[in-house]
């Protein structure tokens, strides 16, 4: 099927739900304005389609594949790739200091999420380059960023990351590849790393990696981790590329999704390395890159969700089956009262999920890091936890046809189900935001959260009566969404480690639903006030989601009351049988 990017909803978004005028008052993004911004993402949606869309089927049928030490791409990869990079969109919201375009990051977050809707395996590879670039930018020497940063930043070489390894996943205490000081400023690197995505490929002629990896003299555990930068091809004193350096894929995984995608195992045989940040403080330098990466994975969640939303109402208004409630015989099934309803469940919860992405970038334009933090886990896990939902809907809708692979229906299901697992999994993403964004400060930022979502209540009351435009039940349910927050923020703030884990994810979902009702709420005020075209659609969606979403915030409430105890009470032993 065809994908057109959502630019209407998108814009609605960025004008009315994010503090877009306060990003753009500042001094470093005094050349954007709203017509720039209009014509970027016009454009991204035109490349999106024409350029990265007809790549999606051949990279899910004919995957990667590894012949010697060597990867080649799926058909159409590489040349859609070398497209990408000629137009620019790599540097889009990198800093000019570095060769950037200086744009916002929340205008990334909406462009992003066309390129992951159009190929989310071919969208994983500029997502790893800009967040590797950035951890570079932050940590590594002055010779380093020289080297290779403006070559990142145009999307020339790309960038991966080395992180795992068969024993260190989610935890990376248990790290074992192992560097040796050369003594002449680079490191020996020796160990395997798995599931190295676009670990290898031929869509650019150099790739970065960082690695993590241990001194011989390092402390155990996490403390004892530094990171390393390792070119896949050194780069000669004139900027010319020298030789291959001693590092190759040893082996491709079989995944059930994201076929385009290669996932490599890397193995590292006395690599040369050069050391990024301080000896053993690697893991923190990787975090400026993971944080950017979460962020971008919550976007391909909504992204895919996008993307089976689409294909589902395109085969609703063609599919023929039964006579919906007031329709003559022949009608087709999105008049049914039921497909109807999954249509726009998807919608709403889509655009709210859209809509939190936007507000944790909006953050950190803002530079308030501190909410960027908070919403980041939230992000992460509600979008793509929505992605694999909505996939799932779309599946149903198209019914036995999306059961089976001709429609694309599955591949979208199939796709979207990697992005609650990787960059942190959804349950390390509640646990980040209750241990740490949430604990560790006393709640003063998700109070800080709580105060401005309240400021949303005041601002719909302001507007509801409007023209025709009635938002009592948008304020009903936002006032019963805050209160539940609030109660549910001061029973985690109060809660034994144990009790306050055990809830850690029906918490997050919460606060997205909250959340994410609050924000559709502003885009329509101030839509309203603004006069808007597209605004009395979006009081329809608000009206949904304040019914439908929202309401389903305080079912959790008893949940997170009880703590451990409904976790705990059943015996470990009788998980397997009564």
């Amino acid at each position: 099927m065809t994908f057109q990017a959502p630019v209407n909803a998108m814009q609605f978004l960025l004008r009315h739900a994010v503090d877009m005028d306060q990003i753009l008052a500042q001094p470093k993004f005094e050349d954007t304005n709203d017509e720039l911004i209009g014509d970027v993402l016009n454009g991204a949606a035109v490349f999106a389609r024409d350029v990265v869309a007809p790549t999606n089927w051949d990279g899910d049928q004919t995957p990667a594949s590894l012949s010697g030490k060597d990867v080649t791409a799926s058909p159409g990869f590489k040349e859609a790739y070398a497209a990408f990079v000629e137009s620019g969109w790599q540097s889009l919201a990198m800093s000019p200091d570095i060769g950037g375009m200086g744009l916002p990051t929340v205008v990334s977050v909406a462009t992003n999420e066309m390129i992951y809707s159009a190929n989310m395996a071919l969208g994983l590879c500029p997502m790893l380059t800009s967040s590797a670039t950035k951890a570079i930018e932050a940590h590594a020497s002055e010779n380093l960023k020289e080297t290779y940063i403006p070559k990142m930043v145009s999307g020339e070489w790309t960038g991966a990351m080395c992180l795992t390894e068969p024993q260190a996943g989610s935890d990376l205490g248990p790290v074992r590849t192992k560097a040796v000081d050369n003594g002449d400023g680079t490191y020996s690197i020796t160990g395997q790393k798995i599931y190295i995505t676009w670990g290898d490929h031929d869509c650019a002629e150099n790739i970065i990696h960082l690695v993590l990896a241990r001194l011989p003299d390092s402390p155990d555990g996490s403390r004892g981790i530094s990171l390393f930068l390792c070119p896949k091809v050194f780069v000669n004193e004139d900027g010319s590329l020298g030789a291959r350096n001693d590092f190759y894929p040893i082996g491709l995984e079989h995944k059930l999704g994201i076929h385009g995608s290669p996932t490599c195992v890397m193995e590292f045989d006395g690599a040369k390395g050069w050391l990024v940040g301080e000896v053993n403080r690697g893991l923190a330098c990787m975090f400026t890159m993971m944080n950017e990466a979460r962020l971008f994975v919550g976007v391909q969640g909504v992204a895919i969700g996008e993307r089976a939303y689409q294909a589902a109402l395109q085969y609703s208004h063609d599919r023929v089956q039964g006579t919906p409630p007031g329709q003559e015989k022949g009608a087709a099934i999105v008049h049914h009262p039921d497909v109807r309803r999954m249509l726009i469940d998807m919608k709403a919860r889509l655009m709210g999920a859209r809509a939190i992405a936007m507000a944790t970038a909006s953050a950190d334009d803002l530079g308030n890091h501190a909410r960027a933090g908070l919403l980041t886990p939230i992000t992460k896990s509600y979008g793509s936890d929505l992605g694999v939902d909505a996939a799932s809907i779309g599946v149903q809708i198209h019914g036995g046809m999306g059961y089976v692979e001709e429609t694309g229906a599955a591949q979208h299901l199939r796709d979207s189900r990697i992005a609650p697992i990787y960059e942190g999994t959804n349950g390390i993403q509640a646990m980040d935001l209750v241990g740490r964004k949430l604990r560790r400060d006393g709640g003063e930022e998700m109070r800080a959260l709580i105060s401005d979502l309240k400021k949303i209540k005041s601002l719909a009351e302001e507007t509801s009566g409007q023209g025709e435009t009635d938002l009592t039940v948008c304020i009903r349910a936002l006032g019963t969404g805050l209160e539940t927050l609030t109660t549910a923020t001061d029973i985690l703030l109060n809660a034994k480690d144990e009790d306050a884990l055990s809830v850690a994810s029906p918490y997050l979902n919460l606060c997205a639903q909250v959340l994410s009702g609050a924000l559709l709420i502003k885009a329509v005020a101030n839509g309203i006030k603004a006069n808007d075209a597209h605004a009395a659609s979006m009081v329809s969606l608000a009206r949904y989601h304040a019914l439908s979403v929202m309401p389903r915030a305080a079912s959790q409430l008893d949940f997170i009351r009880a703590g451990a105890d409904p976790v705990f009470d059943f015996p470990l032993a009788q998980l397997a049988d009564l």
